[in-house]
């Protein structure tokens, strides 16, 4: 990958590569440093990476393993020593009464993925936030196509069930 190349990538998916860390990580001081992990490791590993094969999917996939590793440390040193965690979360106001319950429905809905299995979460993450393909998917998680089916499957099935109240209400 030529310099032209990264500068490319990080012009066409910089934006949806931060969205994903964002959701994946839950927290914005969490994502900013994945998504800078991300791009360091491109950095590292740009006479590697071929700006033909699908860059987008590769650059997802980087992220991805760079959280798993970043989860299963903490999760060591966890047991090692156990450390408090402390939410930053974001908050916006509305006026409007429909912003507020578009607002609280969108939310809900976060929570509800939040609340998935990270192998489900993590399939539900990409097909419809980054609005990969299932092969796609699959190609970056490094899993067959048929796991990733079934993931969406059992995810979507979870969600219909923990969200009927909240849009039938």
């Amino acid at each position: 990958m030529t310099k032209q190349e990264l500068e490319t990538c990080i012009s066409d998916y910089g934006k949806d590569i931060y969205s994903f860390c964002k959701h994946l990580t839950n927290n914005p001081l969490e994502a900013d440093d994945l998504y800078q992990d991300t791009f360091l490791r491109v950095i590292e590993l740009k006479e590697k990476i071929e700006y033909s094969n699908n860059p987008k999917s590769y650059l997802l996939s980087i992220a991805l393993r760079i959280w798993k590793n970043k989860k299963r440390k903490f999760a060591w040193r966890k047991r090692i020593a156990d450390v408090r965690y402390i939410d930053m979360g974001e908050s916006a106001e509305l006026s409007l009464e429909d912003g507020i319950t578009i607002k609280e429905k969108d939310e809900s809905i976060r929570m509800a993925v939040n609340r998935l299995p990270e192998k489900l979460k993590i399939v539900v993450l990409l097909f419809y936030m980054e609005d990969l393909q299932t092969a796609q998917i699959a190609e970056t998680m490094k899993i067959p196509i048929g796991t990733v089916l079934s993931r969406l499957y059992r995810a979507r099935k979870i969600l219909k069930k923990e969200l009927e109240d909240v849009f039938n209400g």
